[in-house]
């Protein structure tokens, strides 16, 4: 297989890593939201009573004491925290790449208005230079002051 061709599946691959990931970024976000949004005051009573009803019936029988409990509920807490934190990191890379681009564009555009700026600094600072030099050989033969200089630049 050539290079060329390489170069463009390793391109085509990128791109389709890039698009997948901005995909479940956004499922995720659904997802969250929708989950969010579920959890009602009304929900949350029924799941604890739920939640305690199952462990009084368990906790007879010794299959689940109170200590496995809070150990399960810590568990469970933990695996959440840490897939909220994935999703934040997830989230921040693609902040972060974002305002990458953004800044490289800005800075390009940057670039080009100061190209633009100099370029239009020089014509002026040409056509002021012409006007002061007609202007100080038709009144005097010598270079002209520096406070008619400036006064001239002023007025132009």
């Amino acid at each position: 297989m050539r290079f060329d061709a390489l170069q463009r599946r390793v391109r085509r691959a990128e791109a389709v890593v890039q698009i997948r990931s901005e995909e479940t970024t956004q499922h995720w976000e659904r997802l969250n939201s929708a989950w969010r949004t579920a959890w009602t005051p009304g929900r949350i009573i029924v799941v604890g009573l739920a939640g305690g009803f199952l462990a009084g019936k368990l906790e007879p029988g010794g299959a689940f004491s109170g200590a496995r409990w809070l150990q399960m509920i810590g568990s469970v807490s933990g695996l959440m925290a840490s897939a909220q934190a994935s999703v934040a990191s997830v989230a921040a890379a693609a902040a972060s790449m974002a305002a990458g681009e953004a800044a490289s564009e800005a800075a390009d555009a940057a670039s080009d208005a100061a190209d633009a700026q100099a370029t239009t600094a020089e014509a002026n600072v040409g056509q002021a230079t012409s006007r002061t030099t007609t202007a100080s050989t038709a009144t005097h033969t010598g270079p002209p002051r520096a406070a008619e200089a400036a006064t001239e630049l002023s007025e132009s």
